[in-house]
């Protein structure tokens, strides 16, 4: 197994945040309205062709990389990933130097400046560590699918697809196989787990 997601850029409308709202709500993660330094698992991006102009809209989170350049800098083992390819932070562990958040491409991490009122059992966070997207593993454990992608899915999008993309007969491989993705920043060889369409 190994986790995954597909995002069809074409289906992501530019105005729409349901995938965050739903991330925030998920994991507990409240604004202190400073969008520089708030936690962000979940964000919307737009990529903007500089030779015709085009924008395309898409979520941007941790790419769950096959080798993740969070974990090789972690100085403590508090950055891993899972054998079944989903990147976490122990915030046990995390002693809050950042190097992950300089290593990471995607600028996918977030610190935890403030203390963390609106916490979660299934998600504890605190004060002081590295947080990012985890694929809301404690829903995928139980066999769901992340709350990004649910959202997505009520809002009537359809733009993300979840899966095991190491699974011939499931929906994202098959998408995969039938209409491709791509990486984003592909030539550093990281092998996301998060593809995308259209881009």
């Amino acid at each position: 197994v190994r986790w995954g997601m597909l995002i069809d850029t074409a289906k992501c409308a530019s105005g729409c945040t349901a995938c965050v709202t739903a991330c925030n709500t998920e994991n507990g993660i409240a604004s202190h309205n400073r969008p520089r330094t708030d936690q962000q698992w979940i964000r919307k991006v737009t990529l903007r062709d500089k030779q015709t102009k085009h924008e395309i809209s898409l979520p941007m989170m941790c790419q769950h990389c096959e080798s993740p350049p969070c974990v090789d800098v972690c100085p403590t083992g508090a950055s891993m990933k899972r054998a079944d390819g989903i990147v976490l932070v122990d915030r046990h562990i995390c002693i809050g130097c950042r190097y992950c958040m300089m290593a990471c491409p995607y600028k996918a991490r977030s610190f935890a400046h403030e203390t963390v009122d609106a916490t979660v059992d299934y998600q504890p966070r605190g004060k002081g560590t590295v947080e990012s997207c985890t694929l809301c593993v404690h829903r995928v454990d139980e066999g769901q699918t992340p709350a990004c992608v649910e959202a997505c899915s009520e809002a009537e999008h359809g733009a993300m697809i979840f899966g095991d993309i190491k699974n011939p007969h499931s929906e994202i491989s098959q998408q995969l196989v039938k209409h491709g993705g791509k990486q984003i920043r592909a030539d550093l060889g990281l092998n996301t787990g998060v593809r995308y369409r259209g881009i």
